[in-house]
């Protein structure tokens, strides 16, 4: 009887060897054609929507044992893949290709006394080290980016995202290779164990920056251990202000309701979802009952400061009385901190002390929309708009690979030139330094 053998495993690379392809990739895709680049992007795009039955199957699964390992709603949420969110990733794949590339801009060029000319173009990051939580869509928003920017990106999603990440990246690969690039320009760190991810954050030699999506933990863990730069963003508390002159009429008071309804349960999990609602003491008599009404209807939980709670209490609308750590606090979740401001000045003394993310003021008054968008120090401020709008997909960026709350080389929801950094181009005619 003959016996067959068994087949060898597969050897798993070290994070070390997918950093050195990954470096490989990189140098060739940052000379590529932008034609060339979106040929492969529109490959991707096409094959998730050919195979978005095995990306459901395989995220249903990830789904059914993260439910399983529980998970909270709000983490579950960001999991979950649906027809229409798949779409939607898709649909920013296609976006992302009608963008223009950053890559050889001439951001800037003079000719020196002495005869040289000397400019500014935009050239690639590199290496991305992403590492995320439970957002399979990252996987393809950071892949797109990066390609079309002309970087190489490593990614390290958490284990809850395992079986959607392996799926997603192979037919990202696949999609690459038909066009020309290198697969191992997108790859995906597998094994979930921590030390993996301590490993990538610190090839300094390989990787040219970290960025992180997730909570703050995930966030603190990455600076405090990373001997890569590393871009910290997508945490913050979002807080948005009523201003009285907003809701005079019946007009006003319903568009508040819509405004403040959209910033909160539109999709609570986000990062730019509201978490703290600013009022006077008039804008929440004129306003707050026909708001929170709405807001309770759709299941959200008010956590109200004394002025508030007493009048919800008033009008027979449920809250419970917030705790001190209920402001500056990021909910991720069907859960609002109400609170009485004595004005705009409190107003913004209260969001300097908690804010940097995304910020709101609903006004008709143009002058307290302007010292509003002054005086706050965040990623991004909206007047008379949803804090939902700090999304690069909604900015007109196509896609995003994280929204920076840093100060440094980016801030807000980075895109394709946010990927980039520039380096000086001199050219002369023999001139030597005197």
């Amino acid at each position: 009887m003959t016996t067959v053998p068994e087949a060898a495993p597969t050897r798993v690379p070290t994070v070390r060897e997918q950093a050195v392809e990954a470096r490989r990739a990189g140098r060739v895709l940052g000379t590529l054609p932008t034609e060339q680049k979106n040929a492969a992007l529109r490959a991707v795009a096409a094959s998730l929507r050919r195979h978005a039955a095995e990306i459901l199957t395989a995220n249903a699964l990830d789904v059914e044992a993260a439910r399983a390992a529980g998970l909270n709603d709000a983490l579950i949420d960001r999991l979950t893949l649906t027809p229409q969110r798949l779409e939607g990733v898709a649909a920013d794949v296609d976006k992302v290709v009608t963008l223009p590339d950053p890559v050889g801009e001439v951001v800037s060029e003079v000719t020196r006394p002495n005869g040289l000319k000397v400019s500014r173009r935009r050239v690639p990051l590199g290496v991305l080290g992403v590492i995320y939580e439970a957002r399979p869509n990252v996987t393809v928003d950071v892949a797109t980016l990066a390609v079309k920017s002309g970087n190489a990106v490593i990614l390290r999603g958490g284990k809850e995202t395992v079986r959607s990440n392996a799926v997603l990246v192979r037919l990202i690969g696949e999609a690459l290779s038909q066009h020309g690039l290198p697969p191992a320009a997108v790859q995906v760190i597998s094994d979930p164990d921590r030390a993996r991810m301590l490993e990538l954050l610190r090839l300094d030699d390989l990787v040219d920056a970290i960025i992180p999506r997730g909570g703050a933990g995930l966030h603190r863990f990455c600076v405090e251990n990373a001997t890569v730069p590393v871009i910290v963003g997508g945490v913050g508390v979002v807080h948005l202000y009523l201003d009285e002159s907003y809701v005079q009429d019946e007009a006003g008071i319903e568009s508040a309701c819509e405004l403040i309804g959209n910033s909160k349960v539109q999709r609570p999990s986000a990062c730019n979802a509201l978490d703290t609602l600013l009022l006077t003491p008039t804008s929440a008599r004129l306003a707050l009952p026909d708001v929170a009404r709405r807001l309770v209807a759709a299941g959200v939980e008010l956590r109200a400061d004394p002025l508030t709670y007493e009048l919800l209490q008033s009008h027979g609308i449920a809250a419970v009385p917030a705790q001190e750590d209920d402001f500056g606090r990021e909910f991720l979740a069907l859960t609002l901190s109400l609170k009485t401001v004595a004005g705009l000045g409190e107003a913004l003394d209260f969001i300097a002390l908690h804010g940097n993310h995304t910020d709101a003021i609903l006004t008709r008054d143009p002058v307290q929309a302007e010292l509003f968008v002054q005086n706050v120090d965040s990623a991004a401020v909206m007047v008379n708009a949803s804090t939902r709008f700090n999304d690069g997909a909604q900015l007109g960026l196509g896609a995003e690979v994280a929204v920076s709350t840093q100060k440094l080389h980016a801030r807000g929801p980075m895109a394709l030139t946010e990927l980039t950094t520039t380096k000086w181009v001199v050219r002369g005619e023999g001139q030597v330094r005197g």
